[in-house]
């Protein structure tokens, strides 16, 4: 099993383990725990109509403390074990399992906050990689989407004993498989300042960040950045500054200075990538997702703030795009 008390002895493979350094990890801890106090103190008393039959945080104690239970949760969403194998790790057995995850994931997502969701009062200004402000002073937000494999849903009876069809809506013609999409928007910095719900893949990104209103949040003087998936964003709002490539047209080639920008915006996209890397580390958001599409969109938030945790403390490099 993997411990807090094992780690001590090995920090170095800390990284691999968690996704995060032991150091790091400490300094998180502190967090979640006044977190996670908060949390419980703030739970009702009671549950639904019916009053507790015993008092707050009585009733059997918890095999592992806290600290190793965040430990369990981080590892098992970095390499995304089944609950089955992670128990025989930890000599628990599958609801402790799910318990104890459930539990520490409904802390993790509490703590994950985004700044592009916040007031636009309370938003922070960040400072930027240099060579993407002096190119697209204006860029606030490098928009781009996600998809990630799933169980194929099964058909199930509606109320009316009709069969409904629940594997079309989540079929991507992108992917040749059913999917989950999720939109993501990236600052130059790399940090991710939005993440959407979860949807079903056979759903556009246009229709998707139609969906969220990003664009429209935007203020005057600040410009999004996307890939071609998202043309006729333009058409929505006029009055915007997008930055979009070049799409060819049937019989409408692209011209070879269209092409030449359209090199250029991509040198810039290479932030997102980057960010989509971090964020595929995890191996929950990386393999196909075996759980409750319903819980997707907690799982896929805790992730990208987890990331943002890891930017902020260790900055992406300043880099020149290659000319």
């Amino acid at each position: 099993m993997i411990t807090y008390e094992k780690l001590l002895k090995k920090p170095q493979v800390a990284k691999s383990l968690v996704g995060m350094s032991l150091v790091e990890f400490d300094k998180f801890y502190v967090e979640f725990e006044t977190a996670h106090t908060e949390r419980l103190q703030s739970s009702k008393k009671t549950r639904g109509k019916k009053k507790r039959q015993r008092a707050a945080g009585a009733g059997r104690k918890h095999k592992y403390d806290l600290r190793n239970r965040l430990l369990m949760s981080l590892f098992w969403l970095k390499a995304y074990t089944t609950y089955e194998l992670l128990g025989f790790f930890y000599e628990l057995n599958k609801t402790n399992i799910e318990d104890n995850l459930n539990l520490i994931l409904d802390t993790l997502v509490s703590m994950t906050s985004f700044n592009f969701e916040r007031p636009r009062a309370e938003r922070q200004k960040l400072s930027s990689v240099e060579e993407i402000m002096d190119a697209f002073p204006d860029v606030r937000l490098i928009i781009d989407g996600k998809e990630q494999r799933v169980e194929r849903p099964k058909n199930k009876k509606d109320k009316d004993g009709n069969m409904q069809d629940r594997q079309k809506p989540y079929y991507s013609g992108k992917k040749k498989a059913h999917t989950l999409k999720n939109q993501a928007a990236i600052s130059p910095t790399g940090l991710v300042e939005h993440a959407s719900e979860s949807v079903p893949g056979s759903i556009h990104d246009l229709t998707l960040l139609r969906q969220t209103n990003l664009i429209s949040e935007l203020a005057d003087d600040e410009a999004a950045m996307m890939d071609k998936g998202y043309d006729g964003i333009t058409a929505d709002h006029p009055d915007k500054k997008l930055y979009l490539p070049f799409k060819a047209r049937r019989n409408h080639p692209l011209t070879e200075e269209q092409k030449a920008y359209n090199r250029f915006l991509a040198k810039y996209r290479i932030v997102v990538e980057h960010t989509m890397a971090q964020l595929n580390k995890f191996q929950i958001l990386a393999q196909r997702f075996r759980h409750q599409l319903t819980k997707h969109s907690v799982i896929f938030r805790i992730v990208c703030g987890l990331v943002n945790r890891r930017i902020q403390l260790r900055p992406l490099k300043q880099y020149s795009p290659a000319a």
